[in-house]
């Protein structure tokens, strides 16, 4: 049987996006999951929350709270969950669409921004990109992270972790009348993504089932 671990840059179990690997793997496959916040008490979360730091992350807690984390405080925490995942299981996914280049495994690391890039990239010869991303904060590197890729990019914000405006984020990209819509976060769900194509009429990519449907072409 081969275990797939699950890496998530907050705490786990990931109820909320576990559920969509389970379905898309077979029922052969084992998941492991361990989050890079797992070993962390409430005092200790509090040195890792995100003050003035401009690179940033966004993730969930095991009670559904969001964090928004400093990302230089956060590679250590994540590296060390990874090194002791890497001796259970056979791959690790990370569960983020950043990019985390200074992460190391003895085994096969899957990274969503990786694929999700190179996917699009396939898809398309410099396509008008529409991209939803939990914070205005983000922005920045987002569009450094898809420069390579586009050209024309826009970017609207809604969050999945608190109640973000979905509606407004679609009509949004609608009006610039982009080719694709990316909601570049393994937070959000089939359902937000039903949503968005629903309200823009446009082809909307959730990075989270892509991600499952190629790590399932490797086992």
């Amino acid at each position: 049987m081969n275990k797939v671990g699950l890496l998530t840059i907050g705490q786990s179990p990931r109820s909320d996006i576990t559920p969509t690997f389970e379905e898309i793997f077979d029922k052969d496959i084992e998941i492991v999951e361990r989050g890079a916040l797992d070993s962390l008490n409430e005092a200790q979360l509090l040195t890792v929350i995100a003050r003035k730091e401009k690179n940033i992350c966004v993730s969930r807690l095991r009670d559904d709270r969001s964090i928004i984390m400093c990302r230089r405080k956060l590679l250590p925490l994540l590296q060390n969950e990874l090194s002791k995942l890497q001796e259970e299981v056979d791959m690790v996914i990370v569960l983020c669409t950043d990019d985390l280049p200074t992460l190391t495994c003895e085994k096969p690391v899957f990274y969503p921004k990786r694929i999700v890039t190179q996917a699009i990239s396939a898809m398309f010869d410099q396509p008008k990109i529409g991209l939803i991303i939990p914070l205005e904060e983000q922005r920045r590197s987002v569009l450094e992270k898809w420069e390579g890729v586009s050209e024309d990019i826009t970017v609207a914000v809604a969050s999945p972790y608190d109640y973000g405006n979905f509606e407004e984020a679609a009509r949004y990209l609608k009006d610039y009348r982009v080719d694709i819509i990316i909601l570049d976060c393994l937070g959000y769900n089939e359902e937000h993504r039903q949503f968005v194509r629903k309200e823009s009429g446009i082809l909307t990519i959730l990075p989270r089932t892509l991600v499952a449907r190629m790590v399932l072409e490797y086992l």
